[in-house]
């Protein structure tokens, strides 16, 4: 029998009692910890996928014969799927029960990740991914529901802290074990390597859910021109965001209808949801101080985050010319200290005040950005590894305390609203940083580069030497003709200013991070002390 939800801000949720989760008292530990670990790893293994993709994209694109434009649909398609179903998961866990929801989809995400490796095309790669990025973006919030409505409050920042793995270390770690399996094993491998921890995910969460009848009548009762213009909106959103930057932007009429109908669908949803006596997301959490600028955070968290991970390998492949195995290295120093440092953080939250944490986190996380903002031609693995350790550590210390503190004194009934809020946000300000930083970056070269090509001129008795001397050296090493010579010198000197100009352009992207990350910090600073979480920091 369904019972009646009083939110904290007086609004009425119908929800059915029989498919919240059960209550930690209902649970034994073994249990509890057995769904918490389970849906954290199916978590980490969604996120991980989107990233150990996009390291291996140019193999994966080469062996099945699509073309770079096309080829991004790869990933374009399981991101459209994924923003998608983060909303709605905790409605259609109510409506098929959680067990039954997040099992099915866990098996089909293993069973759609071996389906990729043997695509014949693109057209089959395009759906096996979005048919993939749709079960695994249910795992996500999933887990992150499980954490805050299964764990009593004194635990959920350990449980915070497992899922932290799946937000901050996977993005990190991805292109490290995507390069690697790549390079020495070939890119199928990369949709294989969820089979072990996917079998483990499966069994654990077998054991530790109970078993709940479905309600399938919600389905008849559901917000569904909420569902409709959310999906449509976001869909849109999405596919503007990824392929914006390749198609000019709003130079193209393909970009700036999709832009019309991405904003009049939000616009349409956001009034429904506000209206309607049973919204799909409970949009009025947004006005509680803790989760609205705990959100803010969160998104700008997720522009840092996904742009580095998507600046870095852009800037060590047309730069330093590394391969995706030599990046994936590089980039493994953001992520292997993070494996350390996080488990450590629900004990500093017992001793320290969360948002002392947070501010902490988001400064360091700032500063491994700014340390970059001066960059030369010799600026490689050696001078990068300092930057990337400072940014696991601020990482490290961000989410977890963010989490805790924007979920604090969320109910049971709102807790499906606010895990799809929090962790679509994220996942947006992802999409939103890496298409800002593409126009920004290309942008700025051209910037650079007009500005070292007007003081490069023939006019200048130090460029008229430096091509004399160029021609003298290709005509020595083998070039006998001298206006073919001296026309290789001027390439040359255009290369080398191109190069140069793209350094700039990446010193100022990682200043524009570093802003964002400064904003972030801002918005933190009007977090208010949590009185439910516990620990030092808290009471």
């Amino acid at each position: 029998m369904a019972t009646l939800q009083i939110a904290a801000n007086g609004n009425s949720l119908a929800r059915p009692a029989a498919a919240a989760p059960a209550t930690p008292a209902a649970m034994s530990a073994l249990r509890m910890w057995s769904a918490v670990v389970g849906s954290t790893l199916g978590a980490f293994m969604a996120v991980l996928n989107i990233q150990i993709v996009n390291a291996s994209l140019a193999d994966i694109r080469g062996a099945i014969g699509a073309g770079t434009d096309d080829g991004g649909w790869i990933s374009t398609s399981y991101l459209i799927a994924e923003i998608v179903v983060i909303p709605l998961s905790g409605w259609l866990a109510r409506v098929f029960s959680l067990r039954n929801y997040l099992l099915a989809n866990a098996i089909l995400f293993l069973i759609f990740s071996v389906a990729c490796a043997f695509a014949a095309n693109l057209q089959q790669m395009i759906i096996l991914r979005a048919i993939q990025g749709f079960s695994g973006g249910v795992l996500i919030p999933m887990a992150f529901t499980i954490i805050i409505t299964l764990l009593p409050k004194a635990k959920q920042p350990i449980g915070l802290a497992l899922f932290a793995l799946s937000a901050t270390f996977a993005p990190a770690i991805g292109p490290t074990i995507g390069g690697y399996l790549t390079e020495n094993w070939g890119w199928e491998h990369i949709f294989y390597v969820n089979l072990v921890p996917g079998a483990l995910m499966v069994g654990l969460l077998w054991a530790s859910l109970d078993r709940a009848p479905m309600n399938v009548k919600l389905l008849s009762k559901g917000d569904w021109p909420g569902i409709i213009t959310m999906a449509i909106g976001l869909a849109a959103l999405q596919t503007v965001l990824e392929e914006g930057n390749k198609e000019d932007w709003f130079g193209s009429d393909f970009i700036l209808r999709l832009s019309v109908i991405s904003a009049v669908s939000l616009s349409l949803f956001i009034v429904i949801e506000l209206r309607t006596a049973q919204p799909l997301l409970n949009l009025r959490l947004l006005l509680r101080r803790n989760f609205g600028f705990g959100i803010v955070a969160n998104f700008l968290l997720g522009i840092a985050l996904y742009g580095s991970v998507f600046v870095l390998p852009i800037y060590l492949t047309r730069i330093q010319g590394y391969n995706s195995e030599q990046i994936g290295m590089v980039l493994a120093w953001t992520g292997i200290p993070q494996l350390l440092l996080i488990p450590l953080v629900p004990r500093l939250m017992k001793r320290f005040d969360v948002r002392l944490l947070i501010v902490i986190g988001f400064a360091l996380f700032a500063a491994s950005n700014f340390m970059n903002v001066h960059m030369t031609g010799d600026y490689a693995s050696d001078q990068l590894f300092w930057p990337n350790i400072v940014r696991a550590v601020g990482q490290a210390l961000v989410f977890t305390p963010l989490s805790a503190i924007a979920t604090s004194g969320i109910e049971k009934e709102n807790a499906g609203s606010a895990s799809a809020l929090f962790n679509m946000m994220r996942n947006l300000g992802g999409a939103v940083g890496i298409a800002s930083l593409q126009t920004f970056l290309s942008k700025r070269e051209q910037f650079h580069s007009n500005i070292l090509t007007h003081s490069v001129s023939v006019f200048e008795e130090a460029t008229r030497d430096r091509i004399a001397r160029l021609t003298g050296y290709f005509m020595s090493h083998g070039v006998s003709d001298q206006a073919l010579a001296s026309h290789k010198a001027v390439v040359a000197i255009a290369l080398k200013i191109r190069k140069q100009a793209n350094i700039m352009a990446f010193s100022d992207t990682f200043f524009l991070l570093g802003v964002a990350l400064v904003v972030a910090l801002l918005a933190s600073l009007l977090l208010k002390k949590p009185g439910q979480l516990a620990g030092g920091g808290a009471h």
